[in-house]
């Protein structure tokens, strides 16, 4: 299956020196994404990578910056976001991991595996953008809708609201 955002880059053309390549998505590209995301809309999408070799694989780091409309959690209503995320990514080939366990540190990359001659910078940063969206994006209208339909707010439903009922008013 072709990803709907692929820009491959060919492993004969990386070196051991860094390289910049920049990405960025077409409309009907953004489209696409956007259906497979569950999204509105993708109003811009753009990746900077320096790419380089190492022992282990490619290493690319960059940064996404992208625009785009999600639905509310809560009512379905538009909720427009700005994405800015630095990103980390260790390209290794399919089945190139031996058995051993590596000690990770919190600056590892995240691993992405790939089978042929060429990464996918398109779909990395594709991945990145899903990985990077708020998985409870909220209207202003929220609020107002979960009160109207039941739902208790943190403070309300809390270990602190019920012995704040318990709690004599002071004279």
């Amino acid at each position: 299956m072709t990803p709907e955002f692929s820009r491959p880059q060919r492993l004969d053309t990386i070196g051991a020196g860094e390289s910049r390549v920049s990405v960025e998505a077409e409309a009907g590209e953004r489209s696409a994404l956007a259906r497979r995301f569950g999204l509105i809309a993708i109003d811009s999408l753009k990746a900077d990578f320096t790419i380089r070799r190492d022992a282990a694989g490619i290493i690319a780091r960059g940064r996404l910056t992208g625009a785009v409309v999600q639905p509310c959690s809560v009512t379905g209503d538009p909720v427009p976001a700005k994405i800015e995320e630095d990103f980390a990514i260790r390209f290794v080939p399919e089945g190139g991991e031996s058995g051993e366990e590596i000690e990770l540190s919190e600056d590892d990359c995240d691993t992405v595996f790939y089978t042929g001659g060429a990464i996918d910078l398109g779909e990395a940063a594709a991945e990145t953008l899903a990985l990077a969206l708020d998985p409870f994006p909220r209207s202003p209208g929220a609020a107002a809708a979960l009160r109207e339909a039941g739902v208790l707010s943190e403070e309300e439903a809390g270990p602190f609201a019920a012995l704040a009922k318990l709690r004599k008013p002071k004279d």
